[in-house]
């Protein structure tokens, strides 16, 4: 099976983003022909700053490699280094009507958070499936709130292929996983616009100040609390093994243990779990040849497969092109 999928640069990973993506993405590795690719096309919508952009979309590489993404097995690479996705992109908006895309219930919602209502964002169905559809993907991992995309994508490929009379593109299904929401340390959903984040690679002190001041209730310390409903816990249970889950889940309803006990616990697994990566990260830092390395042979790998797709589309559609740019 051939997965796809991407994390757009807008900003330092956190914990939402590992534990809700890129986990799942590492995984996966070993059993399917994965591609990632990072959306720096896309982050166009929100970030107009060349050099803050272009640090960005490297700082993913490096989280992904030190993280454990093999790029031997997975192919990691940029939006940008695949130019056919913006030219499919166009040919998909050909025949892609406008109510389609007024359905589309992220351009609203990024919209009611302040995000400019620009043709990029209003378009930004159709880019993603020119991203999913250029390298005939069968499967695009999402939680339930983006189905909607994979949805959108495959009436595309249908509308295309109503259009031309000819069978392009695979049309991809959603993977859903089961992936938690991260709360951030305000309790909402973890986001890098809400500044509520607890990035991966933060050093130790900061990290731990951070989550030492997660939102929590005022139950006493000598009261039995919720785990189901306290934040901590719910960070707590993605880093701890099942058993010491369970042990913490006991503690909490037996009453006599603090917030604080938790967070402080919370912070020595988050140092177990990333401490170790974020050493690895500082080495692929210093040698920057091995990430330049990794994307660029993912970039050809992905964009040859790009170009054979395109050499399809283009006989579909009509368009001549010269001999040596086909």
């Amino acid at each position: 099976m051939r997965i796809l999928s991407g994390v757009q640069p807008s900003g330092r990973l956190h914990l939402g983003n590992y534990f809700g993506a890129m986990k799942q993405h590492i995984e996966m590795q070993h059993e399917h022909e994965c591609f990632i690719f990072i959306a720096n096309y896309h982050s166009l919508t929100t970030i107009h700053d060349a050099a803050k952009l272009e640090g960005l979309t490297r700082d993913v590489a490096l989280d992904y490699l030190a993280l454990g993404l093999d790029p031997q097995k997975a192919c990691l690479f940029r939006q940008s280094d695949v130019p056919e996705v913006t030219e499919l992109a166009w040919i998909l908006s050909t025949v892609t009507g406008k109510g389609l895309l007024e359905r589309a219930v992220s351009f609203k919602d990024k919209v009611a958070k302040g995000i400019e209502a620009s043709m990029g964002l209003f378009c930004y169905p159709v880019l993603q499936a020119a991203d999913i559809l250029i390298y005939r993907s069968d499967l695009v991992p999402v939680g339930k709130d983006q189905v909607q995309h994979i949805e959108m994508t495959a009436d595309m490929a249908g509308y295309f292929h109503g259009a031309y009379g000819k069978e392009v593109f695979v049309k991809p299904k959603p993977k859903l996983n089961d992936a938690a929401i991260v709360p951030g340390i305000d309790g909402e959903k973890m986001a890098k616009s809400a500044g509520n984040s607890i990035d991966i690679f933060d050093d130790p002190k900061s990290a731990k100040k951070r989550i030492m001041s997660i939102k929590t209730d005022s139950t006493p310390v000598d009261q039995p609390k919720n785990p189901d409903t306290c934040h901590v816990f719910a960070i707590l249970r993605l880093l701890a093994d099942p058993a010491e889950t369970a042990e913490w889940a006991a503690k909490y309803r037996a009453g006599g243990m603090g917030y604080g006990d938790a967070k402080k616990r919370v912070a020595e697994l988050y140092e177990a779990k990333f401490g170790p990566a974020r050493e690895k990260r500082a080495e692929l830092a210093a040698n920057p040849a091995i990430v330049d390395k990794a994307l660029a042979d993912g970039g050809r790998r992905a964009r040859a497969i790009a170009q054979d797709v395109m050499r399809d589309v283009r006989k579909a559609c009509g368009l001549v092109t010269s001999g040596h740019l086909s």
